[in-house]
């Protein structure tokens, strides 16, 4: 028996519908120009289907068996970075074969993201904090709950209230049971969950997640200072363009009524600068005659 007809033979005895992801795998990364991956963990199923309602026209979404995923990319060989994208399927994942740059498919993710209660054991990511106000609770065995975690109450109209604003837990500890109890009680949702791009390759690059991660407001005023600086460059040295001529006119401009004015030559533009200057000079003139003693008659 060859080995062709060995792996027909253990091809034929996986389920139709395993068999028919695993060809559509081999296929896809050819007819998209980005591979990602994104880590499931804390994704719910509604938030899934949302997505893919809100993207089917530009991403298609596998979520499958990273074993046969990993067996479908062992024979797909014209991917740049796709053996290593391969390598990082641990867990639940997701596969997404787009064209969007990964880069804006993450901004696009992190405004779908939504807060949800926390669960004993999850670990924050921020600091969480318990705000002063009415929790509209009426007092009972729940005061108990503020004690242990340390928020402070008063009791006022008949419910309780939480007398200043208390960081419960600092960013990277582990949330208790007790306490995501109690923040469940006053409606805090402290857990982001949704799609995030673990891993992507595109054009050859393999791109891990500190690497799309984009601030845009830091992002807009480095491109606004870099065009300062370029305009400011280019004005400089005199390189006409659109953004410049204004400027380089003005400043020629200013150069030149610099030069005349210094010059003392008369011309419509100067003459108001050339009195002006003139009736300073017969100013400080006159205050040193004054100082040598000579006083005018």
């Amino acid at each position: 028996m060859t080995s062709q007809t060995i792996a027909d033979t253990q091809r034929k005895s996986y389920p139709k519908k395993k068999r028919m992801l695993y060809d559509e795998l081999r296929e896809l990364p050819s007819r998209y120009d980005v591979i990602a991956i994104s880590k499931m963990s804390k994704v719910r199923a509604t938030q899934l289907m949302t997505i893919r309602k809100k993207f089917r026209t530009t991403m298609n979404i596998k979520v499958i068996k990273n074993r046969v995923a990993q067996r479908s990319f062992e024979k797909t060989n014209n991917r740049q970075g796709l053996s290593e994208l391969s390598k990082e399927l641990e867990g639940q994942c997701a596969l997404l074969f787009t064209n969007i740059s990964p880069f804006k498919l993450n901004l696009l993710f992190d405004k779908n993201k939504v807060f949800m209660p926390a669960k004993g054991g999850d670990l924050a990511t921020k600091d969480i904090l318990i705000p002063a106000g009415n929790t509209g609770i009426p007092p009972g065995p729940v005061l108990s709950e503020f004690k242990e975690a340390n928020v402070p109450t008063k009791i006022d109209q008949g419910s309780i209230w939480v007398s200043k604003d208390t960081v419960v837990v600092r960013s990277g500890s582990v949330i208790s049971q007790k306490l995501a109890s109690l923040m469940s009680k006053l409606n805090i949702k402290p857990v982001e969950a949704g799609i995030s791009v673990s891993l992507a390759i595109a054009n050859g690059l393999l791109l891990k997640e500190n690497d799309l991660k984009i601030n845009l407001d830091d992002y807009r005023q480095e491109l606004a200072l870099s065009l300062q600086q370029a305009i400011s460059l280019a004005t400089e040295s005199a390189y006409p363009t659109p953004e410049t001529i204004r400027g380089l006119i003005l400043k020629t401009h200013q150069n030149a009524m610099s030069l005349a004015i210094q010059s003392s030559y008369v011309s419509s533009d100067t003459i108001t600068s050339l009195l002006s200057r003139a009736n300073n000079g017969t100013h400080v003139l006159a205050e040193l005659v004054k100082r040598v003693g000579y006083l005018a008659s």
